[in-house]
């Protein structure tokens, strides 16, 4: 997608953060116009049930963080045998878990006001607005803006449950597992490792680009002090995954950890996604030199297919021995892209990279938008996830630049620190914005398949990642 350098178009991509920052002052008000009456705690401004009696178990300890770890891999599950404490453990969690997925902590919330509608279907247009008038990412914010706006319509219900089209389409595949498995089956099929089997150092710069993630845990501690909200290491790690710039593992991993986050978290991850052009450059020019931005590269070495039919099955394997947790994600993942390599079943792979994966967009976008409901939406919460997620793919883009110019001290051959940038897992348009960028400086310099590396790489890193805070919290 294009990158906009027109400063008017610069300011209206920003009109959409400052109205949801303008409403989130508002609902800590009481204005004149909207008879508020005084609200009881539901959602996110009571205490989650399940968490009373935590007395810290989910305290952040390196200790307990690599036991869990080393018990979550594959390799320990296939030697251990399950104690009787460990089994009835397992049931009544999986009990808890079923209790917490049927609770809905916003069915018994009160009507909101109807000023606060009016913004929200404000929002919806203006991000219909944005994907149309200003070519931003419109395959996901064309569908997104019109879920915000049908939702929010007084009276028509198409929310509700149990027979509100938006709210069957969430039920059925956004508040669990089954829509991001199928999108990342998608992204297996449409994606070619060839680049990062070419060049494997460029994995690194995926995984630095995961400093966004994990460095977001800081700030949520941060917050919590400084700002009086009250995070916990769940919701934390649920708020963090956003710097990966994946839509589809945010909404796995809040769904896991952080359920009554996931409207919210799911709205910031596809609206950072849709402004990668925007958010990236700037970070770009701001941490490297006009002669770093003028490296060339060198092209690729061919790869076999042999090599591409391998590396699914290999990425699959070490899931499976190592983080058991990541196989949803990597999993389909690599089931997309081997039927893609095989060459064995085109019909699978033509479907599963264009009717599913189209079908399954529109279906998992609107499903994204019936969650822009005031209630939700309009939170000192709602409000800090915005902010954190901004921070954490901010953190995330700036992370692959300076690895890329660390690995340049050791290096012979230097690579251009731009492709850094694309570490994180928004395939393939942070690969684009990192050439087009290289463009502007150098017209014959050409980055886009040494970018696809680290660009395919975070898309595993941030599976990893999810994989890491599912291991470690999730039981």
């Amino acid at each position: 997608m294009p990158i906009r350098t027109n400063v008017k178009n610069t300011k209206i991509a920003f009109i959409m953060l400052a109205i949801m920052a303008v409403a989130s002052v508002l609902s800590f008000t009481k204005p004149a116009l909207a008879q508020d009456t005084a609200e009881p705690k539901t959602g996110m401004n009571r205490v989650i049930k399940g968490t009373e009696n935590w007395n810290g178990k989910h305290d952040i300890s390196v200790s307990k963080f690599l036991g869990n770890i080393g018990k979550s891999t594959g390799i320990y599950m296939m030697i251990h045998k399950q104690t009787e404490a460990e089994i009835a453990q397992a049931k009544a969690e999986k009990a808890a878990q079923l209790a917490a997925e049927e609770n809905n902590p916003f069915e018994d919330a009160p009507q909101e006001a109807g000023w606060k509608y009016i913004v929200m279907i404000a929002i919806g247009f203006l991000i219909i607005y944005l994907a149309v008038g200003k070519g931003f990412e419109p395959l996901l914010l064309i569908p997104i803006g019109f879920g915000t706006v049908l939702v929010n319509i007084p009276g028509a219900g198409m929310g509700l449950a149990p027979h509100g089209m938006l709210h069957i389409i969430y039920s059925a595949g956004v508040g669990n597992e089954f829509f991001p498995m199928l999108i990342f089956m998608g992204i297996g099929a449409m994606t070619d490792f060839g680049p990062l089997i070419a060049n494997p150092k460029m994995a690194l710069l995926g995984g630095a680009a995961q400093l966004g993630v994990f460095f977001t845990l800081f700030g949520v501690a941060l917050m919590n002090t400084f700002l009086g909200t009250d995070y916990t290491i769940l919701q934390a790690s649920a708020i963090s995954i956003i710097g990966g710039a994946d839509g589809p593992t945010s909404i796995y991993v809040s769904g896991k950890l952080a359920p009554e986050m996931m409207a919210v978290i799911a709205v910031a991850a596809y609206s950072y996604m849709a402004l990668v052009p925007m958010i990236q450059p700037p970070i770009m020019k701001a941490l490297t030199t006009q002669k770093e931005r003028c490296i060339k590269m060198e092209q690729l070495r061919y790869v076999s297919k042999t090599e591409k039919v391998l590396f699914p099955m290999l990425l699959l394997v070490l899931a499976i021995l190592l983080l058991p947790p990541a196989c949803p994600l990597i999993g389909m993942l690599a089931f997309g892209n081997f039927v893609k390599q095989s060459g064995a079943a085109d019909r699978l792979s033509k479907t599963m990279e264009n009717e599913l994966m189209n079908i399954v967009s529109i279906l998992l976008s609107l499903g994204v938008g019936s969650q822009m409901t005031p209630e939700k939406i309009m939170k000192k919460e709602s409000f800090g996830i915005i902010i954190l997620g901004l921070v954490a793919f901010a953190v995330a883009t700036a992370g692959g630049l300076i690895m890329a110019k660390i690995m340049n001290l050791f290096l012979k051959k230097k690579i251009n620190p731009l492709i850094g940038s694309a570490g994180v897992s928004a395939v393939p348009m942070a690969a684009r914005v990192a050439n087009k960028v290289g463009l502007e400086y150098d017209p014959s310099n050409f980055l886009l398949m040494n970018a696809m590396g680290p660009n395919v790489s975070g898309v595993i890193g941030t599976a990893i990642a999810a994989g890491v805070f599912i291991a470690t919290y999730a039981n």
